[in-house]
């Protein structure tokens, strides 16, 4: 039996073995094993006493896509083996927040959630950190880059902003399902910011 008891003092909810159900418990003993303990605990219900075996779990590697903007890597997340992973659960990993944007099993096909061991691949975006492509036109010439910001940050049109050491007015914003010439936007929405630059 592998649930069971904490640290805590005092009756404790596990797995009873003659109940059949979760029972409270007084813990009679503790006894270290290996990584885990082992607890001799009783019943409060039926008073049977039985061993709780307690073992932190197996870290299992996990391989995930993991997305930033327009660029994804692989990587390899350590989890623990008895997890379930569901979509649009955020963790961290390598000082980052990245949310599970999908998770496959058997045959490769899509999940809502899965327990670890059945997880054959996973997806996640990253979260704090969003990076916004954005066009820079002066005259005829135009050039390409990118804006890292915070997912909440908002950009409106005919504000100024500085990039490369030049500044620069925002002329319309793209939000995937068309550009704006007015109005704000948050950089989680935005596809592509379009600047001119102030002469």
């Amino acid at each position: 039996m592998t649930d069971g008891l904490d640290d805590d003092a005092g009756p404790q909810s596990a797995e009873c073995i003659n109940c059949a159900q979760t029972t409270e418990h007084e813990e009679l003993r503790r006894t270290p094993r290996g990584s885990g303990v082992d607890v001799l605990a009783r019943c409060l219900e039926c008073g049977k006493v039985q061993t709780i075996v307690m073992r932190p779990p197996k870290a299992v590697k996990l391989g995930f896509t993991l997305s930033e903007g327009a660029s994804s890597r692989a990587a390899e997340i350590e989890v623990d083996e008895d997890e379930f992973l569901a979509v649009g659960e955020v963790f961290e990993w390598d000082s980052a927040h990245w949310e599970i944007s999908r998770i496959d099993g058997a045959a490769s096909r899509p999940r809502k959630s899965l327990p670890v061991t059945e997880i054959k691949a996973a997806w996640a975006v990253r979260r704090d950190r969003v990076t916004v492509r954005i066009t820079m036109t002066d005259g005829e010439e135009s050039s390409s880059g990118a804006l890292e910001c915070s997912p909440e940050q908002e950009f409106s049109c005919g504000n100024v902003i500085e990039v490369e050491g030049r500044r620069w007015r925002i002329r319309a914003l793209h939000t995937g399902k068309g550009r704006t010439l007015r109005g704000t936007r948050a950089a989680s929405d935005l596809r592509r910011i379009y600047l001119h630059p102030i002469n």
